[in-house]
């Protein structure tokens, strides 16, 4: 059976996170293990990554998925949220 690998500029085509998001996930166990073809090349098998995806669109769908919570925008220093007067009110 021929395995398929990818280098990076393709698996940032595929999977669109930085590189240190995709490192740290590996170093989890959250993602897939990069490999070494030789010294400098380092390669991702691709029937992993795409057997990664599929599982992350399945926890998505039953919503296993723990989203991030909105920003507080009152918390921001630059363009501050205005007060919630309406342009009639002042």
């Amino acid at each position: 059976m021929f395995k398929r690998v990818i280098r990076r500029p393709e698996l940032r085509k595929i999977v669109p996170l930085a590189d240190t998001t995709i490192y740290e996930m590996e170093q989890r166990g959250e993602f897939p293990k990069r490999f070494f073809l030789t010294p400098r090349c380092v390669v991702w098998d691709l029937a992993e990554v795409e057997t990664w995806l599929d599982e992350r669109r399945r926890a998505s769908d039953a919503d296993i998925v723990r989203k991030a919570s909105p920003p507080d925008v009152r918390q921001r220093r630059a363009r501050p949220v205005k007060s919630s007067l309406k342009r009639h009110d002042r």
